[in-house]
């Protein structure tokens, strides 16, 4: 079986689910192929040169207009002859599936990796019409697979299958005693409109008021202006000593095992990586209650649970936290044997697996 995995260059959390397929798939014995649409600011030589030297079969189709991108992607399939092609994120899975059935790929794969989608009334009536020639449409999320359904995708041929991650990555080794981590609160997302930064911010400014001053550490790159204007609001707050803006973080896991407190402070999601990645560290986990966060963790259990945009409530749930170590510590060990046991990228990569030996044999998930 012959695999065509296509998705964005932006290397977000889309492409990392597309390159960890793509690298299990590999380990094995498979044939895939992983092709990026170019993004003129985030497919840099550099990391696609990183892919190729893991041994992943790398290519990248011109992304300046969809026509060239479905014509190229064309020509690829055409070259590779994939049984399948898996189409991952809105707007890639369009162009996909379109370069898909011009080249003649017998199988169509749409994975869904958000819950918020920009479609347009004419965007939505093309991705249905796509839908109808397509194999399989994953949900990374059963919320996301449920807004699929809603939005008129067909239900017998929608699924849902959660990200997982590597979870080498955070060996129990590694991690750092609860007691003996910085009580301190991280939250790893870019600076994107998708991202609530600016409530932890006020959150971090609320807690001050109270008397409890805790580091905030905010980890990743994104917009530049977007990033302006949360360090604008930081000072503003009267809180710019204590949250620090660390950019991208190339040892996060050790970050996030040494510390106590993760947040995801968001306005939608599909399945967040970033939240997983808290949970498998450890991490007593505080995030928004949108689509997508939703049934990653169980809330009061391994988690909590906050309205979004809710900068009060995010301050109340931190400071019960920093108040009572014992119970934090209860939830990241929960939370860590939550992540372990449900999100590993072996049991990913086996969903999906045995999803496209399904859609291979029987032409349906």
């Amino acid at each position: 079986m012959r695999v065509m995995h296509f998705v964005t260059g932006g290397f977000s959390g889309a492409t990392q689910v597309a390159v960890d397929l793509c690298q299990a798939a590999r380990s094995a014995g498979m044939d895939v192929v992983l092709v990026l649409r170019r993004k003129r600011r985030t497919t840099l030589p550099a990391k696609v040169e990183a892919l190729r030297a893991q041994g992943l079969d790398v290519r990248v189709v011109p992304g300046w207009a969809h026509a060239a991108t479905v014509w190229a992607l064309r020509a690829l399939a055409l070259e590779w002859r994939p049984d399948i092609l898996v189409t991952h994120g809105y707007s890639e899975h369009l162009w996909g599936r379109y370069a898909g059935l011009l080249a003649g790929v017998p199988r169509l794969v749409h994975v869904e990796h958000n819950s918020r989608e920009r479609y347009t009334r004419w965007r939505l009536k093309q991705a249905l019409w796509l839908a109808d020639r397509t194999a399989a449409t994953v949900g990374v999320s059963e919320g996301v697979r449920e807004q699929l359904v809603a939005r008129g995708f067909p239900a017998a041929r929608c699924v849902a299958i959660p990200n997982g991650i590597d979870l080498e990555r955070f060996p129990e080794a590694a991690l750092v005693q609860f007691a003996e981590r910085t009580p301190g609160i991280v939250m790893a997302a870019r600076f994107a409109r998708q991202k609530d930064h600016a409530t932890l911010i006020e959150a971090a400014a609320l807690l001050k008021a109270q008397g409890v001053s805790a580091p905030v550490y905010l980890a990743g790159g994104g917009k530049a202006g977007i990033q302006k204007r949360m360090q604008a609001l930081a000072a503003q707050r009267g809180v710019a000593d204590q949250v620090h803006f660390l950019g991208p973080v190339s040892d996060l896991p050790q970050h996030l095992m040494s510390h106590q407190i993760f947040v995801l402070s968001t306005h939608y999601e599909g399945m967040p990586l970033a939240l997983v990645e808290g949970m498998a560290a450890g991490c007593a986990c505080v995030a928004s209650d949108v689509v997508g966060v939703r049934g990653v963790m169980q809330p009061g259990k391994t988690g909590l649970l906050v309205p979004e945009g809710d900068a009060p409530a995010l301050a109340q749930a931190l400071a019960g936290l920093l108040a009572d170590p014992a119970r934090a510590a209860s939830l990241g060990e929960a939370a860590r044997a939550q992540a372990v046991q449900e999100y590993s990228l072996a049991r990913m990569h086996n969903s999906y697996q045995q999803l496209l030996e399904r859609v291979h044999t029987q032409g349906s998930p």
